[in-house]
């Protein structure tokens, strides 16, 4: 200890490091005992980044960038103990990051904290939020496997379809006219180096003005915000009710901080980082491409809304949230920052709050998407395991019915539930259906035998809610009348 304490002293002696640092641990802030947790999400979300770029830097030092070697560095990292649990580190501290910087945002709003004199802290914030949803976006494609690379060719569609400026943004994504080593390239520079370089550039800024302004305190109702006198009040305010940050502040933070490190590090050790899928290849679709959850109400919002809207909701959904994020310090300077005072902000937190949690379940089932996944239907569903029924079970399986198609609860949602088929519909406009096909359904004309038709036909007319009851035996009415 002494030895230790010795370095210290000399490092301390040449640097002046405690002396800047004391200021800015003891600078005073306002006291808020009910209230402070609600203030550990920053700081939380700073930890959580820090652990991003550590276990980033490891993660690069074995990953190859080269679209024929990436995913292979990927499975040699996945091979090993030590690499499992640092992608698993990397993949939920991604999520961690997402959940905590969102609940800093909307913290930060219901509190009203981004009115003078912060409206810059807030711009920062806003900055900060942005790139970290393009760290998170940038970094699925690093898996180069079949849904990654996918997810970025249909980014790279639907940004294709924004006016003006689509086909443009289609290809700045895709770095070409098609995904390949260039887009990896593309991904890996701006998710290793660009976006992390204007994060520390914009985090310096945000603690800055945290500094410079101080923390706000916990608002108020009946307690507006007027910038000709608030400095000054403030001031007063620290000088009557100040406690130093740390101890006596800074403690909750570093006690959260510690339980979201945790976390996600047993979340890594237990459930490990995600499995990857094939290898990309552009000649093969059947891969469900869908976007980590942190995305997944956007992607599930686009597959439903009307097609002739998409293109509208693409350019406009991102435009509309910026100049929001970018009006509110603007146009919200000034006055009442209590929630309970500003009905319309919890509304509007709610309101967001249900919409994403609603498509997000969307987006989970995904009822557009097939089910590639699909088994062959059972035994105990089907009902026999020989003749007509059992064949047409095995075309409705082989032809990819399966897939879209519900039966008993087996199969997809992309289509209707077959499971009563037979109550709904004759075998003749059951075929009709299946050579005319329907909106998001092919026709099979000519994609199937007389016999494949007779047999799907046949267990199709066979599905029933209600069972039809039993034709009674043919000699049982003279064994009755003989036992009378």
């Amino acid at each position: 200890m002494r030895l230790l304490k010795q370095i210290w002293c000399w490092f301390d002696e040449i640097t002046g490091f405690s002396r800047s640092l004391g200021p800015i641990l003891s600078h005073p802030v306002p006291r808020a005992r009910k209230t402070r947790w609600f203030y550990v999400f920053g700081s939380a979300t700073l930890v959580i980044f820090l652990t991003q770029v550590v276990t980033g830097i490891a993660l690069s030092s074995a990953y190859v960038t080269g679209s024929g070697q990436a995913y292979d560095s990927l499975r040699f990292i996945n091979s090993t103990t030590l690499g499992r649990i640092i992608r698993g580190i990397h993949y939920f501290g991604a999520s961690a990051m997402i959940i905590l910087i969102g609940l800093h945002t909307i913290r930060v709003y219901l509190m009203g904290s981004y009115k003078y004199p912060r409206q810059m802290n807030w711009l920062s914030g806003a900055g900060l939020l942005l790139f970290t949803l393009l760290m998170a976006f940038t970094g699925q494609l690093l898996r180069w496997d079949q849904i990654g690379f996918w997810t970025a060719v249909v980014a790279a569609e639907q940004a294709g379809r924004a006016p003006i400026i689509g086909s443009w943004l289609g290809h700045f994504i895709l770095a070409g006219n098609t995904a390949g080593g260039a887009t990896l390239s593309r991904f890996f520079a701006a998710h290793v180096f660009f976006i992390p370089a204007l994060i520390f550039v914009f985090l310096a800024v945000h603690l800055y003005l945290v500094l410079f302004n101080g923390i706000s305190e916990p608002p108020k109702a009946g307690r507006p915000v007027d910038p000709r006198t608030y400095r000054r009040w403030y001031h007063a305010l620290l000088e009557r009710e100040g406690v130093p940050f740390w101890p006596e502040a800074a403690w909750r933070d570093v006690f959260f901080g510690t339980v979201v490190v945790l976390s996600v590090f047993v979340l890594a050790l237990v459930v490990g980082p995600p499995e990857l899928g094939k290898p990309p290849d552009p000649t093969i679709v059947d891969a469900s491409p869908r976007p980590d959850w942190y995305f997944m109400w956007y992607f599930a919002l686009l597959s439903l809304i009307p097609k002739w809207s998409e293109r509208w909701v693409i350019i406009l959904g991102p435009l509309l949230f910026g100049l929001f994020l970018i009006l509110v310090p603007i146009l919200g300077g000034r006055g009442e920052r209590s929630p309970l005072r500003r009905p319309w902000s919890i509304l509007l937190v709610a309101s967001a709050v249900v919409v994403i949690a609603h498509y997000w379940a969307v987006g989970i089932r995904a009822p557009w998407a097939p089910r590639l996944e699909a088994e062959p239907l059972p035994p105990k569903v089907v009902g026999v395991t020989s003749g007509p029924i059992a064949d047409g079970a095995r075309v409705f399986y082989d032809k990819g019915c399966e897939y879209c198609h519900m039966v008993s609860g087996y199969g997809g949602i992309r289509g209707p539930d077959l499971s009563d088929a037979g109550d709904r519909m004759s075998p003749a406009q059951i075929a009709t259906r299946i050579f005319s096909g329907a909106e998001n359904m092919p026709s099979y004309r000519g994609e199937l035998t007389s016999e494949e038709l007779n047999s799907l036909l046949a267990f199709l007319s066979s599905r029933r809610r209600v069972q039809l009851p039993k034709p009674p035996v043919l000699n049982e009415a003279p064994r009755q009348t003989a036992e009378r």
